[in-house]
This record gives structure tokens, sequence and C-alpha cells, in this order.
């Protein structure tokens, strides 16, 4: 990789000539805006749940075989709120807004906190392609329907006693009558609404358009989990279009394919500074 100061003038040049930017957000995003799943927010969250359980992070729990769904979904609760309700919008999505305010933009992410809105991207700008932890589904998909969830997570966070929430208050399917589930893409249940289809159909109507453009694509804390949703197919289309470039900001994969080093402009950096430093100068003013 180039020195730091090349690879940010380059990064400034490609996003100033940009007809679009795609902004395809992983895990890494998050953690860098300070959503870690481990650490002191997970201590100072989960105390009860730690001492009774002896779980270690935030990812983890959430596969946590509790013993009764009272349990499951006091646990559930607590993580919900925490990373959904609770936290505002982060300086980081913020700054990211600001970066491309103004253009041809869209964003297609993994992450299920909802900052992206939060930070004020405009809905039909956003594919949520995992789910989002603010709705419930049947847990076995009998039914497209999704269920806004927050009264009911308040409801169980004032009701939990001993990391258990009163039976009356476990949710159950209104159609079949069984389990429900977050809606998180995690099994071949999950539920793809209407407004999931339609998110997916602004997506691909905004890659159609960038296919034959001067496309920048900004690839933001994306590893290998899942890496045909966004990783692959973006460098896919930087090897397919010369005239596109692939802005990755990832602090321990940064590089990509021999056939794409080309039009890859990689940051192993801090993502905030490399954020803010592509920030200066009036780097998105167009030519």
């Amino acid at each position: 990789m180039d020195c730091y100061e090349e690879r940010i003038e380059a990064a400034r040049l490609a996003l100033s000539r940009a007809d679009r930017v795609i902004i395809g957000a992983g895990a890494g995003l998050s953690a860098a805006a300070g959503l870690d799943y481990s650490g002191p927010r997970f201590t100072d969250n989960f105390a009860d749940f730690i001492e009774k359980y002896g779980l270690s992070d935030m990812y983890s729990a959430s596969f946590y075989p509790f013993g009764t769904p009272e349990e499951l979904w006091a646990h559930w609760a607590r993580h919900i709120e925490v990373n959904r309700f609770a936290q505002p919008a982060t300086p980081l999505y913020r700054e990211l807004l600001d970066l491309v305010q103004g253009r041809e933009y869209f964003v297609i992410t993994t992450n299920v906190e909802s900052q992206f809105a939060k930070a004020g991207f405009p809905d039909d700008r956003i594919f949520e392609v995992q789910g989002n932890y603010a709705y419930l589904q049947c847990a076995k998909a009998c039914h497209d329907k999704l269920y806004y969830n927050e009264e009911l997570i308040a409801r169980m966070l004032a009701s939990t006693r001993d990391c258990s929430i009163p039976h009356d208050l476990v949710p159950v399917c209104p159609v079949c009558g069984g389990n429900m589930d977050v809606n998180l893409r995690h099994n071949e249940h999950f539920v793809q609404d209407k407004a999931w289809h339609a998110a997916s159909e602004r997506y691909e109507c905004f890659m159609a358009k960038a296919r034959e453009s001067r496309l920048v694509m900004l690839e933001l804390g994306v590893g290998f989990n899942t890496p045909g949703i966004i990783r692959y197919p973006f460098e896919n289309l930087a090897y397919r279009n010369k005239h596109s470039r692939l802005i990755r900001l990832n602090r321990d994969e940064p590089l990509g394919f021999a056939e794409t080093l080309k039009e890859t402009i990689p940051f192993d950096e801090e993502m905030g500074k490399v954020l803010r430093d592509f920030s200066q100068g009036n780097v998105l003013t167009a030519n």
C-alpha cells in the first residue's frame, strides 16, 4: 500500500469525480463508531446475565441456549434496547452522511441497528439486507409481516426479574400461534417483507445505472462473514467497470483481488480519521 497521504489524495480525487457513490457497510463500521459488542459496553449493560450465564460478549450471547423463552426474551430485550433503541446516532455515521450529502448515493448494509436512518440518511436510500433489531417475525416465517417491537421491548425491560420476563410477555405468532423471532438473517426462515423487496429493487436500480458511470464504492468494515452481499459484488464491479474506484476501509483485510488492485484504494488506518481526512479540501465538489 502507498503512503497514507497519497491514498487520501487518490480517494479525494475519485470522490470528486464520481457520478455516484455506493456505500457498503459491515460490522466494522459500527465497531469503529463505538458500538462494540464486548468490553465495557457489554459488561456495563449485561452484568446480571454475565454473572448468571457466564456470557462473554454480545455477539456470542445472541446464540446462547437459554433454558426458557422467558430467559431468552429477557436477554433479547436488553440486547435490542442497548443496540437499537437506547443508542443515538453516532458521530461517525453523521460524518459519513456529511461526506456524501448532495451526491447521488445509496447504502447497502449488513448492520441491523438502524444507525444510517438515525444519522439522517433517507429511508429510500438504505437497504438493510440482514434485517433490523426493531422488528419481530414468525420464527417459522408462516407469513411475511413484520412487527415493530419498541413498546413490547420496553414492557419486557420493565418486567425483567432475575434475567427473566413474565410468561405473558413472551411473543407469540398471531397467525400460527408459534414462536416469534427477531427479524435477523440467521436461518432459512428470515422474512423478507414488501419493504425489504422494495429496498432491494431500489438498490438494483441504482447499481444498474452505476455500472457504466464513474462510480465510487465506499466499503466500510466489510469482512468475510457474508462476503457475497457486499465485498465480492464490489470486487466484481471494480473489475468490470474500469471507471470505478473501490475505496476499502478495513482494519484487518484492506486488500482485495489482484485483478482489481489498480481500482482499489485500501486503508487499514482508524476509520474515523480516514473519513474525516476525505472531507478536507472540499472533496465532494464535482468537476
